[in-house]
């Protein structure tokens, strides 16, 4: 395999998805991509299917007419007549798709697979242009100039083709992506890195800071991390106020331009764009070490999540909207606390850059809250994006959905459509959550300065150095989420003592730490990182034991929306209720829950996938009465007793109503 020939010849831990290996300003650090395989349960079972499923069919989507991306740099190599077809940010739906594919390699070694991503980056190549330029859309459009307006999404295109070089060269120590990269990357320094009125407003849709750090840590050309900061330093530098560049697109906190960072308390405008920009931001610091930067962040985590973010991770409040300024957003943050359910827009995207922003401030603060939230989007608002069977998508991931005879086409566009679609023709999310999904067992484990620490749970096999080069292998055993039962073996390491640490989740309460089977004598504090620290040997088995207990979850009393409501939640994974699990005529705004009812819990290997369903009585409203306002009576009930699904899984079983929150009864 290509891999480990190239394993050998760099140094220890550069090869993360993240390469802080030489960062000075990081707690953590990234484990090489290969070190962690999923072998047994959740995630092991979705690795399998993105395998297999996810990558090829998207691979046949955007290679073929359907999506068209691969037709576009065909037409602007020469090798293909034809027009641009797709959205202006359609490369870097290629890319990101490119980046995924390299990740599955990573683990398989496919090196069929490999000519073939080859193949598709020699037509990259021929579609650059000789000076580096390289941008599809404007390219094959004779009305477009070169960064003219930023409303072409060039940045954005540029952040993931530097990114998804970067990792083709960790993966294969091939260079033939990377010199792409470089080229084009020393034309966005020679144009953006001079202070110009006409360039100081571009850098909106922030993924080329990522790209930037990640060609900086790669190549150690510093010119990269200068340019990179320049674009955080740029916004809020100018006026709010349209020019030439700025046409045709909404201006203000839309695109985190009225305020500047480091003065920045609040999250506002478009959730995509503010999370590719703070996760940019954290890798920038992560190099620099400046301490307004890490203080902007840690206020805008703290509004995200505590103020902003829904039970499932997901981010994005509203499709259309304002910010606290009044300036116009779209699919984006609106106002603390306001959370609606079934307008919620809460975009694939802007999720699984939640968990970005989430898993790079953990590596910075080395504090298990990060992780947490990572989680936390993982298996709820992430994949609620993609069918189980890896092959339709949804752009847009409320908590309720409801469409009758009366109403199906007024909620429809909540989703983009009632069901999750094969192809979207804005089809930024679909690869991004895939990329997501195939790398995950990189961010399964980090490296501390004497030791590693367990980020995310699920049966995989560690294979790794430890920062000063010994070998650390360990195999994982669990059956998580559905049991809280963790158990690690050592299977090698070094003689002398190191630490192992355990993230304890928040909901976790009540969790035991056995080492050899005899209790650990220390405390195990939920939402903690638990440093175990010894001489570790050969044989050595650490069992951890979280209580996996059903429990309802209220909303903040400043939550208008959610009064008197709850959802239902076990472990990091978030309940709903579907209509298919509903007598034929009943209604998702039908149910109400009762608070004090038992419920069953129960693993189902043969039901949507595989999953644990929760069993309990809710009750059925059935005297519901049309009208906007009715007078007060005492309700009717029936008792019904049903199954609650994950909330990911929703949407598997054809058309649905669902609902994650119910109004709840107390006896």
């Amino acid at each position: 395999m290509v891999i480990s020939c190239f394993v050998a010849s760099l140094p220890a831990q550069e090869r993360g998805i993240i390469n802080n290996a030489e960062s000075p300003y990081v707690a953590l650090k990234s484990i090489n991509l290969g070190d962690c395989r999923w072998t047994e349960g959740f995630w092991a079972d979705k690795f399998q299917i993105c395998e297999t499923a996810m990558v090829p069919y998207m691979g046949s989507l955007l290679c073929g007419d359907t999506g068209h991306a691969l037709n576009n740099f065909k037409i602007a190599a020469g090798l293909k007549e034809g027009k641009h077809h797709g959205m202006h940010w359609h490369d870097g739906d290629f890319y990101k798709w490119l980046e995924a594919a390299l990740y599955v390699y990573a683990q398989n070694g496919d090196q069929k697979l490999l000519k073939e991503l080859d193949g598709y980056i020699e037509i990259i190549g021929q579609a650059q242009e000789e000076d580096g330029y390289l941008q599809t859309q404007t390219q094959l459009r004779d009305h477009i100039d070169r960064y003219e307006n930023r409303r072409y999404h060039e940045m954005y295109n540029t952040g993931h083709l530097l990114t998804s070089a970067c990792i083709h060269y960790r993966v294969t120590g091939q260079r033939n992506f990377l010199d792409i990269a470089i080229k084009h990357a020393d034309l966005l320094y020679t144009i953006f890195a001079p202070d110009t009125k006409h360039y100081g407003r571009f850098g909106f849709n922030q993924t080329q800071i990522m790209g930037l750090v990640e060609l900086y840590r790669t190549t150690k050309d510093r010119k990269y991390l200068r340019l990179a900061e320049k674009f955080i330093n740029n916004r809020g530098k100018f006026k709010v106020e349209h020019n030439a560049t700025t046409q045709g697109y909404p201006i203000g906190d839309m695109v985190q331009e009225r305020t500047p960072l480091r003065k920045s308390s609040e999250a506002v405008g478009h959730a995509v764009l503010a999370l590719y920009y703070y996760a940019g931001a954290a890798d920038v610091y992560a190099e620099t070490g400046e301490k307004a930067l890490l203080e902007a962040l840690d206020r805008l985590w703290e509004n995200v999540t505590q103020k902003k973010m829904y039970v499932t991770g997901a981010v994005g409040q509203a499709h259309y909207g304002a910010s606290s300024n009044r300036d116009m957003i779209q699919e984006g943050f609106i106002d603390d606390y306001v959370m609606p359910n079934m307008t919620a827009y809460n975009e694939t995207c802007a999720n699984v850059c939640n968990s970005m922003f989430n898993y790079r401030m953990l590596n910075v603060h080395g504090q298990s809250k990060y992780a947490d939230v990572m989680e936390l989007v993982l298996y709820n608002s992430a994949l609620s994006g993609i069918s189980l069977e890896g092959k339709d998508y949804f752009y847009a991931n409320p908590l309720r959905m409801i469409h009758n005879s009366r109403d199906y086409h007024a909620h429809a566009n909540v989703t983009e459509s009632a069901e999750r679609e094969p192809y979207i023709k804005c089809f930024c999310c679909p690869p991004n959550l895939v990329r997501t999904i195939a790398k995950l067992s990189g961010w399964a484990y980090s490296l501390s300065e004497n030791g590693v620490t367990v980020n995310l749970y699920g049966g995989n096999e560690l294979n790794t150095h430890l920062l000063d080069g010994s070998t650390l292998k360990l195999v994982q055993k669990s059956q998580y989420p559905w049991k809280g039962k963790v158990e690690i073996n050592i299977l090698e390491c070094k003689r002398t003592s190191f630490q192992i640490s355990l993230r304890i989740p928040a909901w976790a309460t009540g969790s035991k730490i056995q080492i050899n089977g005899k209790n650990a004598e220390m405390a195990v504090s939920p939402g903690t990182f638990v440093t175990l620290e010894r001489q570790w040997q050969k044989g050595d088995v650490i069992t951890l034991n979280m209580p996996l207990e059903v429990q309802l979850v209220e909303g903040h009393p400043r939550i208008e929306e959610l009064r008197n409501q709850v959802a239902l939640k076990r472990g990091p994974v978030v309940y709903c209720v579907e209509t298919p699990d509903l007598p034929a005529n009943a209604e998702i705004l039908d149910v109400y829950i009762p608070g004090n009812a038992a419920r069953e819990v129960e693993y189902r290997p043969d039901f949507l996938g595989g999953i644990t369903t929760i069993t309990g009585d809710i009750l059925l409203r059935t005297d519901q009465e049309n009208g906007m306002y009715r007078a007060v009576k005492k309700p009717k009930w029936e008792k019904y007793q049903t199954r609650f699904v994950p909330y990911y899984s929703w949407s598997n079983r054809g058309l649905a109503e669902m609902t994650v929150f119910m109004p709840v009864l107390w006896d």
